[in-house]
Protein backbone atom coordinates (compact mmCIF):
# COMPACT_ATOMS: atom_id res chain seq x y z
CA UNK A 1 0.00 0.00 0.00
CA UNK A 2 1.16 3.17 -1.05
CA UNK A 3 4.22 1.67 -3.29
CA UNK A 4 2.12 -0.30 -5.70
CA UNK A 5 -1.30 0.14 -4.41
CA UNK A 6 -2.82 3.76 -4.09
CA UNK A 7 -4.82 4.44 -0.64
CA UNK A 8 -2.15 4.20 2.25
CA UNK A 9 -4.57 7.38 4.04
CA UNK A 10 -8.11 6.58 2.38
CA UNK A 11 -11.11 6.24 4.97
CA UNK A 12 -11.51 2.78 2.11
CA UNK A 13 -9.68 1.06 -0.36
CA UNK A 14 -8.93 -2.42 -1.98
CA UNK A 15 -6.92 -5.30 -1.21
CA UNK A 16 -6.27 -8.54 -2.68
CA UNK A 17 -8.15 -11.35 -2.04
CA UNK A 18 -5.12 -13.33 -1.90
CA UNK A 19 -3.37 -10.64 1.19
CA UNK A 20 -6.40 -10.88 3.60
CA UNK A 21 -6.05 -13.48 6.39
CA UNK A 22 -7.99 -14.63 9.46
CA UNK A 23 -6.41 -14.33 13.04
CA UNK A 24 -7.32 -14.93 16.18
CA UNK A 25 -6.06 -12.20 18.88
CA UNK A 26 -6.95 -10.24 21.83
CA UNK A 27 -3.99 -7.75 21.19
CA UNK A 28 -5.18 -4.24 20.45
CA UNK A 29 -5.59 -2.48 16.45
CA UNK A 30 -2.19 -0.57 16.97
CA UNK A 31 -0.64 -3.51 18.38
CA UNK A 32 -1.31 -5.44 15.59
CA UNK A 33 -0.80 -2.92 13.11
CA UNK A 34 2.93 -3.15 13.86
CA UNK A 35 3.29 -6.97 12.60
CA UNK A 36 2.40 -8.17 9.43
CA UNK A 37 4.57 -5.92 7.04
CA UNK A 38 7.62 -6.21 8.88
CA UNK A 39 7.31 -10.16 9.98
CA UNK A 40 5.78 -11.12 6.78
CA UNK A 41 8.67 -9.98 4.74
CA UNK A 42 11.36 -10.85 7.88
CA UNK A 43 10.22 -14.43 7.72
CA UNK A 44 9.75 -14.94 3.83
CA UNK A 45 13.26 -13.34 3.62
CA UNK A 46 14.91 -16.01 6.46
CA UNK A 47 13.47 -18.99 5.73
CA UNK A 48 12.58 -18.40 2.09
CA UNK A 49 15.57 -16.89 0.18
CA UNK A 50 18.19 -17.43 3.21
CA UNK A 51 16.84 -21.13 3.96
CA UNK A 52 17.69 -20.33 7.90
CA UNK A 53 18.05 -23.54 9.29
CA UNK A 54 19.50 -24.90 13.45
CA UNK A 55 22.64 -23.56 14.39
CA UNK A 56 23.03 -20.92 11.63
CA UNK A 57 24.81 -17.51 12.30
CA UNK A 58 23.53 -14.78 10.30
CA UNK A 59 24.10 -11.51 9.58
CA UNK A 60 21.03 -8.66 9.80
CA UNK A 61 22.55 -5.52 8.24
CA UNK A 62 20.75 -2.68 8.83
CA UNK A 63 19.31 -4.30 12.28
CA UNK A 64 17.60 -1.06 13.86
CA UNK A 65 14.74 -0.78 10.88
CA UNK A 66 11.19 -2.30 11.46
CA UNK A 67 12.08 -5.18 9.06
CA UNK A 68 15.58 -5.25 10.55
CA UNK A 69 14.26 -5.79 14.33
CA UNK A 70 11.74 -8.33 12.95
CA UNK A 71 14.33 -11.00 11.58
CA UNK A 72 16.49 -10.30 14.71
CA UNK A 73 13.30 -11.46 16.74
CA UNK A 74 12.12 -14.42 14.67
CA UNK A 75 15.93 -15.71 13.99
CA UNK A 76 17.10 -15.43 17.74
CA UNK A 77 13.78 -17.68 18.59
CA UNK A 78 15.45 -20.75 16.29
CA UNK A 79 17.21 -23.06 18.37
CA UNK A 80 21.06 -22.92 18.03
CA UNK A 81 21.00 -19.75 15.70
CA UNK A 82 23.14 -16.69 16.13
CA UNK A 83 22.50 -13.62 14.91
CA UNK A 84 25.20 -10.56 13.89
CA UNK A 85 23.99 -7.18 13.66
CA UNK A 86 24.84 -3.52 12.31
CA UNK A 87 23.81 0.06 13.12
CA UNK A 88 25.91 3.37 12.56
CA UNK A 89 24.86 4.54 16.28
CA UNK A 90 25.85 2.64 19.39
CA UNK A 91 23.54 4.00 20.97
CA UNK A 92 21.35 1.62 19.57
CA UNK A 93 23.42 -1.43 21.08
CA UNK A 94 20.95 -2.11 23.85
CA UNK A 95 17.40 -2.44 21.13
CA UNK A 96 19.19 -4.80 19.07
CA UNK A 97 20.67 -6.87 22.52
CA UNK A 98 16.82 -7.12 23.94
CA UNK A 99 15.18 -7.84 20.63
CA UNK A 100 17.96 -10.97 20.27
CA UNK A 101 21.26 -9.87 18.94
CA UNK A 102 24.00 -11.63 20.11
CA UNK A 103 27.09 -9.27 18.55
CA UNK A 104 26.51 -5.77 17.19
CA UNK A 105 29.09 -4.39 14.81
CA UNK A 106 29.23 -0.50 13.84
CA UNK A 107 28.36 -0.33 10.73
CA UNK A 108 31.58 0.65 7.64
CA UNK A 109 32.37 0.03 4.40
CA UNK A 110 34.64 -2.68 4.90
CA UNK A 111 32.25 -4.32 7.62
CA UNK A 112 32.95 -7.93 5.44
CA UNK A 113 36.99 -7.89 6.58
CA UNK A 114 35.34 -7.25 10.16
CA UNK A 115 33.04 -9.99 9.91
CA UNK A 116 36.01 -12.51 8.25
CA UNK A 117 37.97 -12.12 11.15
CA UNK A 118 35.61 -12.60 13.46
CA UNK A 119 34.36 -16.34 11.34
CA UNK A 120 36.90 -16.97 9.08
CA UNK A 121 34.51 -19.64 6.87
CA UNK A 122 32.16 -16.73 6.94
CA UNK A 123 28.08 -16.79 7.92
CA UNK A 124 26.10 -18.64 6.36
CA UNK A 125 23.75 -15.69 5.49
CA UNK A 126 23.01 -11.95 4.98
CA UNK A 127 20.06 -10.41 5.13
CA UNK A 128 21.08 -6.70 3.83
CA UNK A 129 17.99 -3.88 4.32
CA UNK A 130 20.77 -1.06 3.74
CA UNK A 131 20.82 -2.39 -0.04
CA UNK A 132 22.96 -1.03 -2.88
CA UNK A 133 25.80 0.47 -0.96
CA UNK A 134 26.60 -2.34 0.86
CA UNK A 135 25.26 -5.53 -0.97
CA UNK A 136 28.75 -6.04 -2.86
CA UNK A 137 30.49 -6.11 0.90
CA UNK A 138 28.04 -8.07 2.33
CA UNK A 139 28.45 -10.58 -0.26
CA UNK A 140 32.11 -11.14 1.62
CA UNK A 141 30.79 -12.02 4.73
CA UNK A 142 29.03 -15.15 3.67
CA UNK A 143 30.61 -18.82 3.26
CA UNK A 144 30.58 -21.53 0.19
CA UNK A 145 26.91 -22.29 -0.13
CA UNK A 146 25.26 -19.46 1.77
CA UNK A 147 22.94 -16.43 0.98
CA UNK A 148 22.76 -12.63 0.63
CA UNK A 149 19.13 -11.44 0.66
CA UNK A 150 18.37 -7.69 -0.73
CA UNK A 151 15.40 -6.60 0.62
CA UNK A 152 15.59 -3.24 1.31
CA UNK A 153 17.41 0.50 0.07
CA UNK A 154 17.75 2.36 3.70
CA UNK A 155 21.17 3.78 1.99
CA UNK A 156 19.49 5.02 -0.48
CA UNK A 157 18.34 3.79 -4.40
CA UNK A 158 21.55 4.65 -6.05
CA UNK A 159 22.29 2.16 -9.46
CA UNK A 160 24.75 -0.06 -8.44
CA UNK A 161 27.80 -1.17 -10.66
CA UNK A 162 27.80 -4.93 -10.58
CA UNK A 163 30.32 -7.31 -12.34
CA UNK A 164 29.30 -10.48 -11.53
CA UNK A 165 32.73 -13.02 -12.39
CA UNK A 166 34.37 -9.77 -9.96
CA UNK A 167 31.89 -9.34 -7.59
CA UNK A 168 30.06 -12.36 -6.96
CA UNK A 169 31.97 -15.19 -4.71
CA UNK A 170 31.82 -18.43 -6.18
CA UNK A 171 29.16 -20.56 -5.06
CA UNK A 172 27.49 -17.95 -2.92
CA UNK A 173 24.00 -17.16 -4.05
CA UNK A 174 22.19 -13.83 -4.30
CA UNK A 175 18.69 -12.78 -4.51
CA UNK A 176 15.91 -10.41 -3.67
CA UNK A 177 12.67 -10.01 -1.53
CA UNK A 178 10.24 -7.06 -1.44
CA UNK A 179 7.25 -7.21 0.67
CA UNK A 180 4.93 -5.81 -2.76
CA UNK A 181 5.55 -9.55 -3.59
CA UNK A 182 2.98 -10.46 -1.40
CA UNK A 183 -0.55 -11.71 -3.06
CA UNK A 184 1.66 -12.41 -6.28
CA UNK A 185 0.87 -15.84 -7.71
CA UNK A 186 4.12 -17.26 -6.38
CA UNK A 187 4.29 -15.36 -3.17
CA UNK A 188 0.89 -16.32 -1.67
CA UNK A 189 0.79 -14.23 2.24
CA UNK A 190 -0.75 -18.28 3.05
CA UNK A 191 2.73 -19.48 2.52
CA UNK A 192 3.75 -17.02 6.25
CA UNK A 193 2.56 -18.46 9.39
CA UNK A 194 1.21 -15.33 10.47
CA UNK A 195 -1.35 -16.96 13.12
CA UNK A 196 2.22 -18.45 14.85
CA UNK A 197 3.75 -14.92 14.32
CA UNK A 198 0.84 -13.64 16.45
CA UNK A 199 0.72 -15.83 19.05
CA UNK A 200 4.69 -15.13 19.50
CA UNK A 201 4.02 -11.54 19.64
CA UNK A 202 1.39 -11.97 22.56
CA UNK A 203 3.35 -14.63 24.52
CA UNK A 204 6.47 -11.97 24.42
CA UNK A 205 8.66 -14.38 22.56
CA UNK A 206 8.52 -11.33 19.63
CA UNK A 207 9.30 -7.76 20.60
CA UNK A 208 6.77 -6.22 18.55
CA UNK A 209 5.35 -3.01 19.74
CA UNK A 210 4.85 -0.18 17.89
CA UNK A 211 8.09 2.23 18.37
CA UNK A 212 5.99 4.79 18.27
CA UNK A 213 1.85 5.82 18.36
CA UNK A 214 0.38 8.96 16.46
CA UNK A 215 -3.15 10.28 16.13
CA UNK A 216 -3.79 10.99 12.49
CA UNK A 217 -3.93 14.97 13.53
CA UNK A 218 -0.29 14.15 14.09
CA UNK A 219 0.59 12.05 10.91
CA UNK A 220 3.16 15.46 10.15
CA UNK A 221 5.27 14.54 13.21
CA UNK A 222 5.09 10.60 12.17
CA UNK A 223 6.75 11.37 9.07
CA UNK A 224 9.65 13.68 10.61
CA UNK A 225 10.09 10.49 12.78
CA UNK A 226 10.20 8.27 9.87
CA UNK A 227 12.52 10.55 7.92
CA UNK A 228 14.74 10.92 10.75
CA UNK A 229 15.82 7.60 11.08
CA UNK A 230 15.17 7.14 15.04
CA UNK A 231 12.04 5.47 15.51
CA UNK A 232 13.67 2.39 16.22
CA UNK A 233 10.82 0.31 14.92
CA UNK A 234 7.41 0.53 13.36
CA UNK A 235 5.69 3.53 13.88
CA UNK A 236 1.46 3.21 14.09
CA UNK A 237 -0.92 5.84 13.13
CA UNK A 238 -4.53 5.83 14.75
CA UNK A 239 -7.43 6.85 12.60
Amino acid sequence: MGRVRNGSYAEYTCALSNNVFVLNSSMNWADLAAIPESYATAWACLHQNMRISKGDTIFIRGGISALGLAAINIASNIEGVTVFSSTRNIENQKLLTENGCDSIFIENEKLGEEVRALCTDGVDSVLDIIGNTTVLDSLKMVKKGGYVCLAGFLGGGESLQFNPPANLPPAVNLNFFGSFMFGSQHFPISDIPMQAIIDNVASAAYRASPAKIFSFDNIADAHLLMESNKAGGKIVVEL
